[in-house]
């Protein structure tokens, strides 16, 4: 793939290069002349100044000297482009000017962002990997070059800031959530790959710095509004937006600002195995051999194996759950920024705030045979419940292919549930800047800033169940919508009892206080060099709270009350939502409850008030980080070509103090805890960059950085998420900063102005890095009560038998990992094709990265594997046409298969649970009716992806698995957005 794609970019670029009679010192002083006119337009902050920049906002591009064309040559014309096309070139002239390794995302103008989502955005830039919130669909959180993305830093004009949302709230994640806002409240994303002294400690993977438009970016009136209608063929609801933005500068002041509402709704549907697939003959051992204990009743009178033996059926596999899975989210999001602003000579300041409120309302729907611990060792006890629930196969196949098993089996139970869930994050924030250029040689910049995010979550889980019953089960050829029959009802809710509730309460909060200040000094030095000092300090503050409450018990007694044929009265056959695939073998309608009926008797604001607070789970965290450092540019000529290179030092102290809470005593009891840690780190940085030729730039960079481990894991303690699920989560409080050795080295062409051929490779040396374990453990080791489950693992007495097997995920620092790749990446625009043609262009990036992964998978007969627990590799295209006032954009998205972070190691099942590889194909049309108004339609993910994870096996006998043994297989459905942008 690497070659294929080499060719084809490659004679794209040679015959742009050659084909026209542009010289490099044209393409110098063109790139000079388009960024000395766009800057203004970028959107970069005016206050402070910007990392690698020249701090009094005039840059110049790597490879100028900024005179006038070489004698004998005509002066060249500046060519205005706007659009889609001028946003790249913008980015690209700040990527050419950076010393380190940078790359940017810049708004084609003020209000007009590129894509509709932040993260959607940052998925061009080469080494960015996109993940999806499984809900709305939308990008929420980046992974960077294939680390987790907690290893990322996010800051705000240079302040940093967390936000969390949807199914990430609770988890006390370090990574940001970019679908908290709307993509038209940014005018600039600056990504950084490569360390500075200057910039922010924590991203591993990188630093990605949001900036907000301030008014004397563009220092005149703009009225900018845009409105629009939106379609997910999967929901089949149209959903509005619109923002509208006001900016306008009088003599030294400037004001600005503008809000945005957007609103969705989207529909998914498929299959779950729900943790993955196993044979009776592992999940019967003891200690159990794969992710889940199961044991077909070979025993019973009724057993037909039909022509197998035994040992056939007993060694092919069952998922853990069959069931189908089926979920709509409406979702909602409200922002604004502002921003007041005083220029007078040298001195600006400026005032930012920037507001956001994403809320979500989620109905989740699940119906299917439950696999997980089912076996018979009483006979006597009810058919299908706790202790007489083995499956008794009656008339049973296995699948050549797969090692399948399914057919017809007795004794089987079912479990109809329903999850109707509702959160909330507000997000605020404001800060003053200032900077003061005291002399030609002298500026002083300080900022000031504050955040806080509150996000909160709460649901109600209702379910009943169908015992001991006959079932048969079809994967057909459609494994994402199999089949599933009974000669029982589905729909009689007298076929239902065993009823169950779950409801849970989570708030998280973080705050932030942030000041900074910096002095920048440029001086003389012989030979002609010239230098830039910078120095400065920073105080971070940030503070992190979980609250947790599990109303489970005052709920399971109001369900108690009710009486199982009082929940019967409640089911209703009407399936809560509708328009959503199920295929034609799954049954089209059965027993449930719908949102009304759950919350008006299980209201989870109800049924988890203060008393219900679980202290295991909960814990407040602060950080104080103090930081200083010192850095310098130089600029000068080697060999008569210029050299720029970048020399600096942070140093960060870190004091953590933790409120949690810890068992104690001879009853276990939970009593507050306080913790508290302090250590500090010297982070050096070098970056270079070096002109070979006119067009022609190598770069390269060293330095060190560090990540902080999720607070989650450092501060909470034993607990099980999920009662109905039978996995536990233990923290660490010993876990310590991951650190990391970087380097970087590229070759960037720019064969033409706006036009980019570049290779580079990156190697990362981690110590430290925080990894994830799972095994097989007894429920009596873990030292939690038998309500932590719910009663389905119960017996009679509400006594969870201390035998039960549990998977329990428990976290440590690895040894030393090397995390090493290459990045391509292509830009240009096609002015060398004739009319009408001359509108095309196009941008491609390719990572690769190196297999690499926390532990070693070794199959039961002692022959390792190679897997990668991240991406091997991820690429972006894009193909555009602007010519007058029509502009067209396609991209596609892809990255490929890694292997899921619940099995990082053999299991004792040689079944390897990937992460499929996908790939979203997005598009843009955009028509100009005037200069003031555009017509535009956007579709995302025409390509109606399916993401799943599957399990290889590891023996090669029975193939992949991609489209057989599938697990979480869902369709998002298309969105086809149709709307209006304009000027007034």
């Amino acid at each position: 793939m690497n070659k294929k794609l080499l060719a084809t970019l490659l004679p794209l670029a040679l015959a742009a290069a050659y084909g026209t009679h542009a010289s490099a010192q044209e393409a110098s002083a063109q790139a000079a002349s388009t960024q000395g006119a766009s800057t203004a337009d970028a959107g970069a902050p005016l206050a402070t100044a910007q990392p690698g920049a020249d701090a009094s906002g005039q840059s110049t591009p790597a490879g100028t000297t900024g005179g006038g064309p070489a004698a004998g040559q005509e002066p060249v014309s500046t060519v205005v482009v706007t659009g889609f096309r001028s946003s790249l070139q913008k980015a690209l002239n700040l990527k050419q000017q950076a010393i380190g390794v940078r790359d940017s995302i810049v708004a084609e103008d003020i209000g007009k962002f590129p894509e509709a989502n932040v993260a959607e955005s940052l998925q061009r830039v080469p080494g960015v990997i996109l993940n999806r919130d499984e809900s709305s669909g939308e990008g929420q959180r980046i992974s960077i070059r294939g680390l987790p993305t907690e290893y990322s830093v996010t800051t705000l004009n240079g302040a940093p800031v967390n936000t969390t949302s949807t199914s990430t709230i609770g988890s006390a994640a370090r990574g940001f959530n970019y679908d908290v806002f709307a993509s038209e409240l940014f005018g600039r994303i600056d990504f950084y790959k490569s360390p500075l002294a200057e910039l922010t400690e924590g991203g591993l993977g990188g630093i990605v710095d949001l900036q907000t438009p301030r008014p004397f970016d563009n220092p005149k009136r703009q009225v900018r509004y845009g409105i629009t209608a939106g379609y997910n063929t999967m929901s089949e609801r149209f959903n509005p937006a619109g923002f509208a933005l006001y900016s306008n500068t009088w003599g030294n002041w400037g004001f600005l600002v503008g809000g945005s509402h957007s609103g969705s709704m989207n529909n998914r549907s498929g299959f779950e195995a729900t943790g993955g697939y196993n044979s009776s003959f592992n999940g019967s051992q003891s200690p159990v051999k794969g992710n889940f204990a199961v044991a077909l009743d070979y025993d019973s009178p009724l057993a037909n194996l039909g022509g197998y033996t035994r040992d056939q059926v007993d060694r092919a596999l069952l998922p853990r759950i069959y069931r189908f899975y089926g979920s709509q989210n409406d979702r909602t999001r409200d922002g604004l920024v502002s921003s007041l602003q005083y220029k007078n000579g040298g001195l600006n300041i400026s005032f930012d705030t920037l507001y956001s409120k994403l809320k979500n309302e989620r109905d989740e729907m699940y119906f299917g045979i439950l696999v997980r611990n089912s076996r018979t060792t009483n006979r006597n006890a009810p058919a299908g419940q706790n202790g007489n629930n083995g499956f008794i196969p009656l008339d049973v196949s296995i699948d050549p292919s797969s090692n399948l098993l399914e057919g017809t089996f007795g004794n089987t139970s079912y479990s109809s549930g329903v999850t109707y869930a509702n959160d909330e994050t507000e997000f605020g924030y404001g800060a003053l800047n200032l900077t003061y250029k005291a002399s030609d040689k002298l500026t002083f910049t300080a900022q000031a800033s504050a955040n806080n995010s509150s996000a909160l979550s709460y649901q109600s889980t209702l379910s009943g169940q169908i015992f001991g019953i006959t079932s048969t089960i079809d994967y057909g050829d459609d494994h994402v919508y199999p089949s599933l029959s009974s000669p029982t009802s589905y729909t009689d809710p007298n076929n239902f009892q065993g009823f169950q509730i779950g409801t849970g309460w989570t708030k998280e909060t973080d705050k932030g206080r942030q000041a900074r200040a910096a002095a920048e000094y440029s001086y003389e030095l012989p030979g002609g060099w010239t230098g830039k000092m910078k120095s400065g300090f920073s105080f971070v503050e940030t503070t992190k709270g979980i609250d947790k409450r599990n109303g489970t018990a005052l709920a399971t007694a109001r369900l108690n009350q009710l009486g199982t044929a009082g929940l019967r009265s409640g089911m209703t056959s009407n399936l809560p939502i509708s328009n959503l695939d199920m295929g034609g073998g799954w049954p089209g309608a059965w027993g449930t409850f719908d949102r009304g009926y759950t919350y008006s008797t299980f209201n989870p604001l109800e049924y988890n008030p203060n008393s219900t607070f679980t202290p295991a789970q909960s814990f407040t965290a602060q950080e104080k980080v103090s930081t200083a450092f010192v850095q310098s540019d130089f600029r000068g000529e080697v060999f008569g070509r210029e050299l720029r290179f970048n020399a600096g030092v942070r140093y960060s102290e870190t004091r953590t103090y933790i409120d949690n809470f810890q068992q104690a005593g001879a009853n276990n009891a939970y009593v507050p805890n306080e913790e508290e840690g302090k250590y500090s780190n010297v982070l050096p940085a070098v970056s270079a960059a070096f002109d070979v030729t006119d067009t022609l730039m190598w770069r390269a960079s060293w330095g060190k950085t560090i990540s902080r481990a999720s607070l989650g894991i450092i501060a909470a303690q034993t607990v099980i998420p999920n009662q109905f699920d039978n996995t536990a989560t233990a923290g660490n409080p010993n876990l310590k900063p991951q650190q990391s050795k970087n380097f970087d080295t590229s070759l960037e062409w720019y064969f033409k102005p706006g036009s980019l051929l570049s290779a580079g490779y990156f190697r990362k040396v981690l110590t430290d890095a925080t990894v994830s374990t799972t095994q097989i453990v007894n429920f009596g080791s873990l030292g939690l009560p038998d309500t932590s489950l719910g009663p389905i693992f119960q017996d009679a007495n509400g006594r969870v038998d201390p035998n039960l097997p549990m998977t329990l995920r428990t976290y440590s620092n690895a040894g030393k990992q090397v995390l090493k790749g290459y990045e391509l990446a292509y830009q240009q625009a096609f002015d060398f094709l004739p009319d009408p043609f001359k509108g095309f262009g196009a941008l491609a990036s390719f990572t690769h990265i190196d297999p690499f992964n926390s532990q070693r998978w070794i199959t039961n007969s002692g022959r390792e594997i190679e897997v990668n627990s991240v991406p091997k590799f991820a690429y972006s295209t894009t193909g555009y046409y602007e010519r007058g006032p029509l502009a067209v954009r396609l991209s596609w998205n892809y990255k490929g298969r890694s292997l899921h972070g619940d099995n990082p190691r053999n299991n004792g099942d040689d079944l390897i649970r990937w992460r499929a590889a996908r790939g979203y194909l997005d598009g843009n049309i955009s028509y100009k009716i005037s200069d003031k108004l555009e017509l535009r339609i956007d579709a995302l993910n025409l390509s109606n992806t399916l993401a799943y994870d599957y399990f290889e096996d590891a023996n090669g006998v029975y193939g992949s698995g991609k489209k057989t043994r599938m697990d979480y297989a869902k369709y998002d459905g298309r969105t086809i957005k149709i709307g209006i942008r304009g000027s007034l």
